[in-house]
């Protein structure tokens, strides 16, 4: 009797192994050939002349299938863009977890206009979308790109900002001390928590702290232990030499760090030519001018190209890619059509930086 109840144990077992859903060994992927998310609108072809007028609006709603990862998932989609055939050099545009997204027009105008494309031209552009799960062994998978015609207008672009109250603001010309409402920004110009700009301080003595809002009311960030590392509420950061500062700010990483900068233009243009240390040829020194918050000079030029450089090196350094007065870090030369003299203004105090140069 024993043995038969032993074996009657054992069938019953089986039988419940068996009988047992094969779903509640949890998912398997479809590791052979995941399905991409299949683009429906807009269509390849579609044509979108952006419009100031309409910037808040809707400029185009893009839609997709959900993509098909072997198991039940929740994936999230970033829509990105490039350049028409191009294989690489994607952006992101901005992600969700829905199958639709509603682009409005000022941000997709901003988009092309910090991605450096020429405002009221027409653009072949490529839109897609990339679905990945929080599991990263699991690769996510791209849809197939639609080709869209893309005309930006010009406006100026509103980058995100952090701001740099301190002790230095009432004898630089820069407001109220410890005012983070009049303070000098830095600005984020690809939207990554990456912020830099422009800081004039004019003592010898210059306390600050960095503010994510023209307020207190958020919070700072100061530095304990002057190591270069941001801390919440940290000690005050101080700087001991006057000058024009450039200001990085990394969110990412919690780290910052400063550059004294005097400016100069160089060139085919200028009396000097292009500046070479090697060969002891200089470039042409600006002045602040700490009531316009402007470096100027007044200039001889010739036919040709000229750049602006800090520092008497090409460390940091800015041209014009689109020939519209706003300067691009690295940028392209730019053009002196005529000779005569010139007065030669460089803005970086508030974003897009931006130049003049005027015949007299």
């Amino acid at each position: 009797m024993k043995k038969l109840s032993l074996l009657s144990f054992l069938l019953a077992g089986l039988l419940i192994f068996s009988s047992c859903d094969k779903g509640e060994l949890g998912p398997v992927a479809n590791s052979s050939d995941p399905e991409a998310p299949e683009i429906s609108s807009p269509s390849s072809g579609e044509s979108f002349a952006l419009n100031e007028e309409n910037a808040e609006e809707v400029a185009m709603t893009i839609e997709w299938s959900k993509p098909d990862f072997g198991f039940s998932s929740a994936p999230t989609y970033t829509i990105e863009f490039a350049e028409a055939g191009s294989d690489s050099g994607f952006v992101e545009l901005d992600r969700t977890q829905q199958t639709s997204y509603d682009v409005v027009t000022q941000d997709l105008n901003n988009a092309l206009i910090g991605e450096e494309f020429a405002t009221g031209q027409e653009h072949s552009i490529d839109l897609r979308v990339v679905a990945s799960l929080p599991d990263e062994s699991v690769s996510p998978v791209i849809s197939t790109a639609k080709t869209i015609a893309i005309t930006p207008y010009f406006a100026e672009i509103s980058y995100p900002e952090i701001y740099v109250p301190g002790g230095y603001q009432g004898a630089s010309n820069e407001g109220t001390d410890w005012t983070p409402s009049d303070a000098p920004a830095l600005y984020s110009f690809e939207d990554n928590d990456m912020y830099e700009g422009y800081v004039y301080m004019a003592g010898t003595d210059n306390l600050f702290k960095f503010t994510p809002d023209p307020t207190w009311d958020n919070g700072d960030w100061g530095d304990t232990g002057a190591d270069g590392t941001l801390d919440e509420g940290g000690d005050n950061i101080s700087l001991t030499e006057s000058g024009y500062y450039y200001m990085e700010v990394d969110l990412n990483d919690l780290t910052y760090s400063v550059t004294n900068t005097e400016w100069a233009v160089t060139g085919s243009a200028t009396p000097n030519g292009w500046a070479n240390e090697d060969e002891g040829i200089s470039d042409h020194n600006m002045t602040y001018d700490s009531a316009n918050k402007v470096w100027t000079i007044d200039l001889n030029l010739s036919a040709g190209e000229m750049k602006f450089r800090a520092n008497d090196a090409w460390d940091i350094e800015y041209g014009d890619d689109e020939g519209d007065g706003r300067l691009e870090l690295g940028g392209s030369n730019i053009a002196i059509e005529e000779a005569g003299n010139y007065t030669i203004e460089l803005d970086l105090s508030e974003a897009p930086f931006s130049y003049t140069v005027t015949q007299n």
